[in-house]
Parts: C-alpha cells; sequence; structure tokens
C-alpha cells in the first residue's frame, strides 16, 4: 500500500487494521458520502412504507371491506325479505282458497352496475310497468343495495340471467295467490308484498296462518258460494241494485257455507279496487233492516207473556210516535191477531205489541240476542251496531218494526237462527267446525216459542208477503223487510234496502239464509215496486233451490193444506171426543 493511501486511511475503532472495505474518507468527500447513504436509507423505508400502505388498501378494498358490505348488503336484503311461509286455506272440502308460490325478488347492487343507463333499458324491458328513468336513478344511487321488483316471476329471472346483467342478483321469494280470485275475496282477504295479511281471514288469523304446518279449513261451501254469488249477481242486474249481500249459516254449528257481497274485488290487486268494492257488506255493513225485525219482536212478546196468538188488535189507525205516525204500507181495516201481525207484516200492530214490551225489556233481549255489539267472527272487518243511547218510548215503538237501531247482516241471521233453532242461539264462524260442536251457545227464547215462530215463518211464505220465496220441496219460512235508506233531512222513500231472512225446512230447521239487495228498482212485472217481497224473495227461493241438494237437505212432500170448514170440523171432533170421555170419568 502506497504511502498516500496510508495517510487517507485510518483503521476502525474496532480493528487495528485497515481494510480497503473498511476505511473512512475524511473530509468534505466523506460527509456527502455518509449524508448520501443516509438519505438512501430514509428513502428506500418511505418507499416500502407507502408500497405496503398502497398494498394494504388495495386488500382491503378488493377482498376485506368488499366482503364486509357485501355481507351488509346480503344482511339488508335478507332483513327486507318476509318470513315466507303462509299455510294455504282451503274450503271445508279441501278447494284451496288461498296458497304460496315461488317467485324471485330481484335486488341490485348499484356500486357493481358497470352500465345504468343500459342496464335500466333492459330491466324496463323485461319490467314493462318499470319506468327507465326511475330504473336509472335508482342504479345510480350510492350504497349496495336497492329493490327492482318484488316477487318476479322464475320467467322474468331466466331473463335476467340470459342477459348477464352485472350488480343484479335475486333472492328465492314467496308470493300469495288466491285461485278463487273474487269469489271468496271478502272472506279469505289478501296480505300485501310482505306476506302479512291485510284483510279478511288473512289478517284477522295472521298469526295462526304463519305458524300453521296445516291448512286453515273454513266452513265455506265453495258449491254453495258459487250457487250463491250467481243468483245474487244476476239479481242485482236484473232490479238495477247498487249492491248487495247473502249469507247463509247452519243454525246448529254457526258454520258459513257461503258469504256473498257484491260488488267484490280481486284479493291480487287490492290496491286498485274502489273502496265500496273492498267494503264487506255482510260483516262491515250496518243497516236498517226493517220488518225482518218482527221476528224478534213477536218472539219476544210471546217469550215475555205480553200477548198471545189468538188476542186481536186494531191497526186500522195510525199510531202516534212521537210528533209523527206510525202507518202501514197497505191499510188492514179488521182486527188481527198477533201471529196475523207478523204474516201480513203490520207496522203499527208490531209497536202496539212493543208498547206492552216496554223499552226496558226489548233492550235486554236485543242485547241477550247479541244485537248491540259486535259479532265475533274471524274478520277484522266487523261492524258496531247502532242503537240509541237513550231509549225513549218512540224509539221502542220504531225498533219493532227493525227502524231506528242498524246491525250487520251477520248479527240478523245469527238471532233469526236462534229462534228458529229451538230457541238456542249458536255463535257464527268462518272456521270449519270439526266435531260439529258450536263455538258457544245460549237460549234466547223458549222452545215453545220457537214452535210458534217457525210455524208463522212458514205461515209468511204460504199465505204472507213472502209467497215468492216458497221453493216446493223445502217448507220455507221467512220473513220479508223493507227499509227507506237514511239521508239528509231523514229518510229517502225511493232509496230502499230490500231484504229476505229465510230459514229451512221449518219442520227441522237446519239453515238461516238472508239476501239483501241495495236500493233495486221497480220494472213492469213488479209493477213498479221494489219491496222485498218482489225483489228479494225470489232470490231466495232460487238459492235454497240450487243449495239445498248440495247441502244434502231432502225434498219433502208439502203439508197438506186444510180448509176452514176442515179445521172446524176437526175442532168440533176434539171437542166431543173431550165431553165424551169426561162424562165417562164423572
Amino acid at each position: 500500500m502506497s504511502r498516500r493511501l496510508r495517510d487517507l486511511c485510518r483503521p476502525h475503532a474496532k480493528s487495528a487494521r485497515c481494510r480497503p472495505g473498511e476505511m473512512h474518507l475524511e473530509g468534505e468527500a466523506g460527509k456527502a458520502i455518509s449524508m448520501a447513504r443516509r438519505r438512501l436509507i430514509v428513502a428506500g423505508i418511505v418507499f416500502l412504507l407507502a408500497f405496503c400502505a398502497i398494498g394494504y388498501r388495495l386488500v382491503d378494498l378488493s377482498v376485506i371491506r368488499a366482503g364486509a358490505e357485501a355481507e351488509r348488503a346480503k344482511l339488508a336484503a335478507k332483513k327486507a325479505l318476509p318470513t315466507g311461509h303462509r299455510a294455504d286455506i282451503v274450503d271445508r272440502n279441501g278447494v284451496v282458497l288461498a296458497t304460496s308460490i315461488g317467485t324471485w325478488s330481484i335486488y341490485a347492487d348499484p356500486s357493481l352496475v358497470i352500465d345504468p343507463g343500459r342496464t335500466a333499458r333492459i330491466l324496463a324491458h323485461i319490467f314493462p310497468k318499470q319506468n327507465v328513468r326511475k330504473l336509472k336513478a335508482k342504479l345510480r344511487r350510492k350504497g349496495r343495495f336497492v329493490w327492482i321488483r318484488r316477487q318476479a316471476s322464475p320467467a322474468d329471472y331466466q331473463q335476467i340471467l340470459r342477459f348477464g346483467l352485472a350488480g343484479i342478483h335475486a333472492r328465492p321469494d314467496l308470493r300469495r295467490v288466491y285461485p278463487q280470485r273474487a269469489l271468496v275475496a271478502h272472506i279469505v282477504g289478501s296480505s300485501d308484498v310482505d306476506n302479512k295479511g291485510t284483510a279478511g281471514v288473512e289478517a284477522k288469523m295472521d298469526k295462526r296462518i304463519r305458524t300453521a304446518a296445516r291448512p286453515l279449513s273454513l266452513s265455506i261451501d265453495l258449491r254453495v258460494q258459487v250457487a250463491v254469488r250467481d243468483i245474487l249477481a244476476r239479481s242485482i242486474g236484473y232490479w238495477r241494485a247498487l249492491g248487495g249481500a247473502a249469507l247463509v249459516m247452519d243454525v246448529r254449528t254457526g258454520e258459513i257455507p257461503a258469504m256473498v257481497s257484491l260488488p267484490d274485488y280481486d284479493p291480487e290487486n287490492p290496491q286498485r279496487a274502489p273502496k265500496k268494492a273492498r267494503f264487506n257488506r255482510n260483516t262491515l255493513g250496518v243497516y236498517e233492516l226493517g220488518s225482518v225485525f218482527k221476528v224478534l219482536n213477536t218472539a219476544m212478546a210471546l217469550d215475555y207473556r205480553v200477548t198471545h196468538l189468538r188476542e186481536t188488535f186494531r191497526v186500522h189507525k195510525p199510531l202516534p210516535a212521537g210528533r209523527r205516525f206510525i202507518r202501514d204500507s197497505h191499510p188492514i181495516a179488521r182486527p188481527i191477531d198477533t201471529g196475523a201481525i207478523l204474516v201480513k207484516s203490520s207496522n203499527i200492530g208490531s209497536a202496539m205489541i212493543a208498547q206492552r214490551i216496554g223499552g226496558k225489556r226489548q233492550k235486554a233481549f236485543l242485547r241477550k240476542a247479541g244485537m248491540l255489539k259486535r259479532i265475533p267472527l274471524e274478520l277484522p272487518e266487523a261492524g258496531q251496531p247502532l242503537y240509541p243511547r237513550r231509549w225513549r218510548p218512540v224509539n221502542t215503538l220504531t225498533i219493532s218494526f227493525g227502524h231506528g237501531i242498524a246491525v250487520t247482516p251477520v248479527h240478523l241471521v245469527a238471532a233469526v237462527g236462534g229462534i228458529v233453532n229451538d230457541g238456542v242461539m249458536v255463535q257464527p264462524t268462518l272456521l270449519k267446525r270439526e266435531n260439529r260442536r258450536p263455538l258457544s251457545q245460549r237460549r234466547i227464547v223458549s222452545s215453545k216459542t220457537s214452535r210458534i215462530l217457525r210455524t208463522l215463518m212458514r205461515r209468511v211464505v204460504t199465505e204472507g208477503t213472502g209467497k215468492r220465496a216458497n221453493a216446493e220441496g223445502y217448507r220455507v219460512g221467512g220473513k220479508t223487510g223493507t227499509a227507506e235508506k237514511a239521508g239528509r233531512g231523514g229518510y229517502r222513500r225511493k232509496a230502499l234496502l230490500s231484504s229476505f231472512v229465510a230459514a229451512f225446512p221449518m219442520n227441522r230447521p237446519r239453515y238461516v239464509l238472508l239476501v239483501s239487495l241495495d236500493e233495486p228498482k221497480g220494472n213492469k212485472k213488479s209493477h213498479g215496486y221494489a219491496t222485498a217481497g218482489w225483489v228479494a224473495a225470489p232470490a231466495a227461493k232460487q238459492i235454497i233451490e240450487r243449495i239445498a241438494p248440495i247441502l244434502r237437505v231432502a225434498r219433502q212432500a208439502e203439508e197438506r193444506r186444510k180448509t176452514r170448514k176442515q179445521l172446524l170440523a176437526s175442532a168440533r171432533k176434539k171437542e166431543r171426543r173431550g165431553a165424551a170421555s169426561g162424562g165417562s170419568r164423572r
């Protein structure tokens, strides 16, 4: 090593020798080299940290955070989806009235949509009711989840798969469908897009339907329902009525095999139906039903023993009632007995009987018959009866013939059913009773009163105002009722609610039927009349003739009608026999 090099080189502190690789340069050159070395090390560390940060960010965005947001999107979709399961609803014979089918609910992840405009146009082509502009706005939103179409068909989902749209996904869903459509709309009801019941049995029995493993069986017999709806619809059309209601109930079990309210609606599109079509006239509508209430008035009078069948009343003069007078539509000049008051439908006679009953006992009887509170039926659409808060004497008179108190058709059917069913009233139900036992029952009149009323109601059909309801072979009994509808300033004389309540067969009643037409119009056939005897009674006859074979009610031989001379002769024979037997005993 040269001398000059030895002078520039100094050994390290840790080594006595000076090696070329360990030499240390002195002066400005050495300082500059050392500073450059430190700067290179710092720069390298900075670049290394920057690359690590960038790498971590890439991993976070592409793997960690994307997975978390995808999970959040899935969770949001899962929360938005309905629980799904709803048991089928079937009629008493197992015919499906409501069921659920598999569908697909389409949603989008806007962050993954490549071309919102093109995607929106394709989706609008698949779902024609969707608006392209609104779809495009949805696909450009911030976030990871937005609904495109709930409960789409499998065919629609197949089209989406065929186009291979980025960011568009689907989840399995269930859709509620109603195979019978409007036929049982007011009974079964409807459900929303989240499969929650919104009307009818679907709403009232929602919890049970969600948790039931087996189908929910209703008391409805679809065959009877079809017949009742067909005849009611034709009657409404023929008499140009605004609508109508019809109801059939088993007086022994309370089961309702048919309940029709017209107009009706499609339960799969309830939002498109007008309000009046979604209105259930049988259970929600409360009406002054008119003279059909005379059945209750006569029953309570006989049960309270304020009169008897042979007692006569003079009904030829209007009866004062406050500032007004009670009149009969067809004045009766001669005195008539208690039975004839019901058969001939005398308002004056009914009011005179009600005077004897009194308001306190009248109200107590109506409460016992369930006429003053809601009927506990399996529907949320339940009307509250309207009656006077202060039960004045004038109210007692008008209520005797069905004015001044408003109830639903179900109320009347249940009460009349109790009167003809040996005096025992049962609770109406829309559920099939497997054991054929009613939900509840209570006696409202005696067996004797029940037998008398059955005879009188039969006479209404054979010789009174309900002759057009006489279905041969079925021994129909009933009562007509024509009520003027209330309006501004009083009752509207030409706006009628014409009803007929019937029971059959009267020798051993099984079913009660109510037919009601809202504002029917008279025609040439009815001589301009639109009263119940002309418009509702014929419909009741047609319904009974159609449904009786379905309900297994056999035709019977008509009872022999004895002439007045035969009745007198029979009575004289009984008197002679009684006298002879009495003489022998003495």
